[in-house]
Parts: structure tokens; C-alpha cells; sequence
């Protein structure tokens, strides 16, 4: 090895040390962009409720997840944890209109999941979040009501009474 080689070790060593920080370093969601709430109910009794709520306003429910059901199918065994997936094209196409990468975020989600405190919790993103990852600045107003439908029928699901008639 050159003296030359010896020289460019501690530069190697340090892109070694920080190429390893990145890639051991846990995976987490910036807490800003996600919206959490504690529910009074199960898991399945949340997704149920927000599944009414926004059913109820005309919001299509394309599918639920079961998680928890299908790690069992695996022989596997993890906490209750259910992901339910709805939407508008009321709401999600003028913002498709402004950046289709969008798509890749909607239709929307929530979870429910039974925590390590045994409570409940249901999380979402922060529309606020969506519009800074796309980089969508023309429709402050679509986020405005996206925000406020999902804090409206959210808190239906997580709370008791106040589910809207029928």
C-alpha cells in the first residue's frame, strides 16, 4: 500500500462510518406529517365507524386491510392493525390535476391499531404533508377541506356518539 493510500484512509473510514449510519437507521415517519388520535373503541370498531362516517358523506370505501389477519395467515402473530382506504374525485382529482405524483398517495388511508398501552389509535396524513411532498401550491382550498373532513370524520370514529344520521 502507497503512502498515498494511507493518506485517504480516514476519508474512506468516515464515508464507511456515515454510509452505515444511514443505512442501520430505524425508518420513521416524521410525526408532523402523520395525524394521530386515541380511540374509545377496538380497532375494528374504529375502522367500522370511519367507514360509516364517510359512506354516509358520499366517500367511497375501496377496500380495508386486516393486517393482524393476514400476519396469522403466515403463521405470525401481531397487535390488531387494520388500514382502511377511501376517497372522492371531488377531492382527489383537482389535486391529480396539479401533480399526478400524488396518485401515488391517494386514494387516502387510515390505521387503527392497538398500541403497547393497549389503547387504540388511528392515524393519517397530514394534508399539509401531502401538499409539501408534491410540491401542490394551486389548491389550498381542496387541502383546507380535505383537512377538515378527515378531522370531522376521524373524530366520529375515535369518539362516542356523533356518528351522522342516516
Amino acid at each position: 500500500m502507497s503512502f498515498r493510500s494511507f493518506r485517504q484512509l480516514p476519508v474512506v473510514f468516515a464515508l464507511f462510518l456515515g454510509a452505515m449510519a444511514v443505512l442501520t437507521a430505524p425508518a420513521s415517519a416524521d410525526m408532523n406529517d402523520l395525524i394521530v388520535k386515541q380511540s374509545d373503541f377496538g380497532v375494528g370498531k374504529t375502522i367500522d365507524r370511519l367507514g360509516i362516517a364517510l359512506e354516509r358523506k358520499g366517500i367511497k370505501v375501496f377496500k380495508r386491510v386486516n393486517h393482524a389477519r393476514a400476519a396469522k395467515s403466515v403463521g405470525m402473530d401481531i397487535p390488531a392493525n387494520e388500514v382502511i382506504i377511501f376517497g372522492t374525485p371531488k377531492i382527489g382529482s383537482p389535486l391529480m390535476q396539479s401533480n399526478p405524483m400524488i396518485g401515488l398517495d391517494l386514494p387516502l388511508k387510515a390505521l387503527a391499531w392497538k398500541a403497547a398501552d393497549g389503547t387504540v389509535k388511528l392515524a393519517y396524513t397530514n394534508p399539509a404533508a401531502l401538499a409539501k411532498k408534491y410540491g401542490i401550491t394551486d389548491r389550498a382550498k381542496v387541502f383546507k377541506k380535505m383537512t377538515g373532513a378527515l378531522n370531522k370524520f376521524t373524530n366520529m370514529a375515535v369518539k362516542r356518539g356523533g356518528l351522522p344520521k342516516q
